[in-house]
């Protein structure tokens, strides 16, 4: 039963003839799971403790960082350097103090799924890289879980709801994962800081939807949206039985996927440890940063050759730096390695250029291994 101060907040829920204090109680007495308080699970959270989502778990592992405040509105400077997870408690207990909040400051992984997923009625997916999505997925079918999904990608969306009732799952729809070497995330390419806002919020609405028994669910349709001209189109897809069996929980390994080049045709890795000791030798191999210009004025590692992916992917012949030769060993390196592969790639095809290694982790995993005092974004 919902108590006098209960149906005060939920006033204008309860006002609702489809809702009522039927569906009101029902969220009351439901629970969901958010995987990931990042820009998806941000907005999702604060509607769903407000809505009054009886009991919600959070299961983020990461931190606070300054370049989250764009899209990550539950977080602020004050919360710098903390867990997500329990960050974000703190603003949803004074959003509604009537709801139970549980952080998981862990990562979603084969082990922990069933764990975690036992004590909820149903998932929100906040995730923003494929392992852990089709993980979330399948953790979902094997244990009988419906899941409510969300993507971005610079100005567009992409909300739907798999596992509903023995309905189509997200392997029905996306069959094979793509190499995330070929997809570069939000901190390569960026993001439309509101379009998280929209995105999450009709994931929340399709849980909200679920739980109180309200409305037409997005189960089989996919709904695709575009921020640029606010346009959006429902795409239908079915079940592809195959999908509902799923045995032992298994991370993606992108590795048995590609296949296998010679030793010749490899790119090479490089770690900052490496990289910082051959940068102090004689033989200091060349570095190209292809980073574009405003990332420049943040940060850059001392000495490197400027040249943007962005003018690289243009039609060639691209007029190349002229410290750029055949002859001469070539440390490419971007944020994150995503873009420095893609142009170790254009540089060995297209202008054979051979000698070209890949920082492994970039100009990230460089300030934290190298530079701590480095700025990160």
């Amino acid at each position: 039963m919902l108590s006098p101060e209960e149906l005060c907040h939920y006033q204008r829920h309860v006002s609702l003839p489809e809702m009522g204090t039927e569906g009101q109680e029902r969220l009351k007495a439901s629970s969901v799971l958010v995987v990931g308080a990042g820009g998806l699970g941000c907005p999702a959270l604060q509607y769903l403790a407000a809505a009054g989502v009886g009991r919600i778990g959070i299961c983020d592992f990461d931190r606070v960082e300054v370049s989250n405040l764009q899209r990550q509105v539950l977080f602020g400077y004050s919360q710098l350097d903390r867990p997500k997870a329990e960050s974000a408690i703190e603003r949803l207990s004074d959003l509604n103090p009537h709801v139970v909040l549980q952080p998981h400051v862990e990562r979603f992984s084969p082990e922990n799924a069933e764990r975690l997923l036992s004590d909820y009625d149903l998932v929100l997916d906040g995730t923003d890289n494929f392992p852990t999505r089709y993980l979330v997925n399948d953790a979902c079918v094997k244990f009988g879980k419906p899941l409510c999904f969300g993507s971005i990608f610079k100005f567009e969306g992409q909300v739907s709801v798999f596992n509903y009732k023995g309905g189509p799952t997200y392997r029905c729809l996306f069959p094979k994962s793509p190499n995330p070497k070929d997809v570069p995330n939000c901190s390569e390419i960026g993001v439309m800081g509101v379009l998280p806002g929209i995105i999450g919020s009709l994931q929340a609405l399709e849980a909200i939807k679920i739980l109180s028994g309200v409305g037409e669910v997005l189960s089989g349709k996919l709904l695709l949206f575009d921020a640029l001209t606010l346009r959006s189109n429902l795409v239908n897809f079915t079940l592809n039985p195959a999908n509902q069996m799923v045995g032992e929980l298994k991370e993606i390994n992108f590795s048995c996927e590609v296949s296998q080049a010679s030793a010749d045709d490899e790119i090479r890795q490089v770690f900052p440890d490496e990289l910082r000791t051959r940068l102090a030798s004689e033989a200091s191999p060349l570095l190209l940063d292809v980073r574009e210009p405003w990332e420049l004025d943040i940060c850059r590692i001392e000495g490197a050759v400027s040249f943007p992916l962005s003018h690289l992917r243009q039609p060639p012949p691209v007029n190349l730096p002229p410290e750029l030769s055949s002859d001469e060993t070539v440390v490419i390196y971007c944020k994150a390695g995503v873009r420095s592969m893609m142009a170790c790639d254009i540089l060995r095809q297209s202008y054979g250029i051979a000698k070209v290694e890949n920082l492994v982790g970039g100009i990230d995993l460089w300030s934290e291994e190298v530079d701590p005092d480095m700025p990160r974004y």
